[in-house]
């Protein structure tokens, strides 16, 4: 890519997206194209056309994706098959149609067999069951990757594919229906720490920011109370044994970068840290950066998920590139960026 050049970031307002389009300008890459949803609805494929020909964009970002955490998962399986296909299915074609040099496909590393040996490496990709709460978001994913590999066979063109492990960060998505681990496990420990503090102004601060989704009665407690959160202690899904891995998304987005720059092949990417943690050493790490006082209670009768999650990083570190923020530093960020959004209401 040049600094003149034409990049196209789908999903300019996402987590992954927001994070590409920060790393760009701050490079220096000065004609970079993006648009709202309420402009261009990707799963429309005309739309995604007409905005092709008239934009011909050289290079795509393709981060636009339709994501959430196990009960998002669990809950709306037809929307994230659905959503992620036709997106995925309408930008790629396009960028074969018009001419785009190269386009990125982040993937994501639930595409692995449930009990893959860890790490987990490329070549593990269909060898075995799906984790069944994320299936269908898997499988939309999966599409994606042999969808770039076939086009690089049959047409030539240069899509790659990266799979990041779990990510967070500024921009994330805190509602506690949909987010992800870490981004939920932030906010209940802060709003756990405002109940015991008796600061129910920053409550409803942070409740007209991130809804819930259901009323509150006036002093916040029950209601609070009944999705695991009171002033002594916060109820969390599962056993706390999974091992997962967490990347900070201003990493994955060096990363996307650097691969669009140093890498061309139709063999997927593994992007991550290199390195895990329990879900219930994540909890407490997270409690004690929060300052909760309380304790942790965990919900056994929930379901875990994979029971283990962790990359194999050595083609990315072969390539020369390795993860830079720490995930204590990295979750500190979040929950300031986390702070002053509940601020900006």
């Amino acid at each position: 890519m040049e600094k003149h050049s034409r990049i196209y970031v789908a999903g300019h307002l996402g987590l992954v997206g927001s994070a590409v389009l920060r790393r760009l300008k701050s490079d220096g890459y000065g004609n970079i194209i993006f648009r709202p949803r309420e402009e261009l609805d990707l799963t429309r494929q005309l739309d995604v056309y007409t905005f092709f020909e008239k934009q011909r964009p050289e290079y795509v970002f393709l981060a636009a994706a339709k994501v959430g955490g196990i009960i998002a998962n669990n809950t709306y399986p037809a929307e994230f098959i659905y959503s992620n296909l036709s997106i995925q299915t309408n930008v790629i074609h396009a960028a074969y149609e018009f001419g785009v040099k190269k386009l990125l496909f982040p993937g994501s590393s639930c595409i692995y067999p449930k009990f893959a040996p860890q790490p987990m490496k490329e070549e593990y990709l269909l060898t075995g069951i799906l984790e069944p709460t994320n299936e269908p978001y898997s499988i939309a994913k999966i599409a994606g990757i042999k969808m770039c590999q076939a086009y690089n066979r049959q047409y030539g063109t240069n899509f790659i594919s990266v799979m990041p492990t779990n990510l967070y960060g500024p921009g994330d998505n805190f509602n506690l229906e949909t987010s992800h681990v870490l981004p939920a496990l932030i906010r209940k420990f802060h709003l756990a720490k405002l109940l015991g503090e008796k600061r129910d102004n920053e409550i409803k601060r942070d409740l007209q920011r991130y809804p819930i989704g259901f009323n509150l009665d006036p002093n916040f407690n029950l209601s609070l109370k009944e999705i695991g959160i009171t002033p002594k202690y916060i109820t969390l899904w599962g056993t706390g044994s999974p091992f997962r891995e967490f990347l900070h998304v201003d990493d994955l987005a060096d990363a996307c970068v650097f691969l669009m720059q140093n890498y061309n092949g139709s063999e997927i990417i593994n992007i991550g840290a290199g390195e895990g943690i329990t879900i219930k050493e994540l909890a407490e790490l997270i409690k004690n950066i929060i300052g909760f006082g309380g304790e942790i209670a965990w919900d056994t009768s929930k379901p875990d998920g994979m029971p283990r999650k962790l990359v194999d990083v050595r083609k990315l570190k072969s390539l020369g590139w390795s993860s830079k923020i720490s995930l204590r530093d990295g979750i500190k960020q979040t929950y300031e960026w986390y702070l002053n959004a509940s601020l900006q209401v």
